[in-house]
């Protein structure tokens, strides 16, 4: 088995545990509160987690926190950072379309998204966001994980990004 596919069959493989962790917290109907969240649960995935409020009133989204991994990924500190902060034009309304179907549908976005943006064009990120709800109901809070796929060999040799 080729590298790429080694990496996505792991990245596959790491989706499911999350899934099944966020899955594990619900209440019957209700979605699970950021505060069910317990980081052991989590554990070997910490390094790409990312937890994004909704921001409502114009709805937007705002990283609350980014893992150590998403550091390499985006070359800079993302934390507190709002969509538009992090990516440009193209790439941040991508993602308000995909989030914004999570908190409408109140159900999880899963896909593939290609770091070419960020000058990466064998890079793409394979992506899963699962909708929190301080009351059980309304989407306030997404969890996010990300599993980089792929390489891009920068001016120093090396991209820090790595397959998870």
């Amino acid at each position: 088995m080729n590298a790429q596919l080694s990496a996505s069959a792991t990245a596959a493989r790491a989706h499911q545990e999350m899934f099944a962790y966020w899955a594990s917290l619900r209440r019957g109907a209700s979605l699970p509160a950021r505060a069910d969240l317990n980081p052991v649960g989590m554990k070997r995935m910490l390094p790409t987690v990312s937890l994004i409020d909704v921001v409502n009133e114009p709805r937007d989204y705002r990283l609350r926190l980014a893992g150590t991994g998403l550091y390499g990924v985006y070359g800079r500190e993302i934390t507190g950072k709002s969509l538009s902060d992090v990516y440009n034009t193209a790439a941040a309304d991508y993602w308000r379309q995909e989030l914004d179907k999570v908190v409408d549908g109140r159900r999880p976005g899963v896909g593939v998204h290609s770091m070419a943006w960020r000058g990466a064009p064998h890079t793409s990120i394979l992506w899963l966001r699962l909708p929190l709800a301080s009351n059980g109901k309304d989407v306030d809070m997404i969890l996010g994980y990300d599993a980089v796929i792929g390489s891009q060999v920068s001016e120093h040799g090396f991209s820090g990004i790595r397959a998870a």
